[in-house]
């Protein structure tokens, strides 16, 4: 499948295509910024597993691999967390995702801000291109969620007309994610010895 994005003021056409991934592709095995954030993605998840929301054909993971081809290259990016509807096959031991050629799109990729280099806001177009281009431009995942855990903040971006739009919350602080019919908002109070 070809995906092609011009924009006006780019001198150069982006080629999207989704290919599997090689078997000798090097998937990053960075660590995670914090020891808070494998915690964060688990919370993720079991919120949504204790609401009986989670269907075998779905695909919930942390710190894994989306991948795609632009322009002839290969890349994966890894969310801190994502949600799939549905996927084509379900494996018990997928190592990588390519959507469009293994099932839906993401319908939300999240990423726990680091105070590292601000990846999360990167719109990098050149190789490799930044999480934000990737998720917005690439992928066009409808609802990217970048956390600040240390401040409590969630900025909740949905995509509007090819562009990431911020979405303040309701008076309850929380987001409606409408493909999964739920609400995204902050908790606080103790989890695993941690309160925050």
């Amino acid at each position: 499948m070809v995906a092609q994005i011009g924009e006006a003021k780019a001198s150069t056409e982006l080629v999207i295509t989704w290919e599997a991934l090689p078997d000798d592709f090097p998937l990053e095995n960075d660590p995670v910024d914090n020891t808070g954030q494998p915690m964060m993605a688990g919370v993720l998840s079991e919120s949504l597993e204790i609401s009986g929301f989670i269907q075998p054909q779905m695909l919930i993971a942390s710190n894994f691999g989306l991948c795609a081809t632009l322009n002839g290259k290969f890349f994966a990016k890894a969310p801190d967390w994502l949600y799939v509807p549905s996927v084509l096959e379900i494996l018990p031991n997928r190592k990588s995702y390519t959507p469009n050629l293994e099932g839906d799109i993401p319908a939300i990729a999240i990423e726990f801000l680091s105070d590292t280099d601000g990846s999360e806001y990167s719109a990098r177009r050149t190789y490799p291109p930044g999480k934000w281009f990737f998720y917005e431009q690439i992928l066009r995942i409808p609802i990217y969620v970048i956390f600040d855990p240390d401040g409590g903040l969630v900025e909740f971006h949905s995509l509007e007309n090819g562009r990431y739009e911020l979405q303040q919350p309701d008076e309850n602080g929380r987001n409606w994610v409408a493909s999964m019919g739920l609400f995204l908002g902050t908790w606080q109070g103790e989890k695993q010895g941690r309160t925050g």
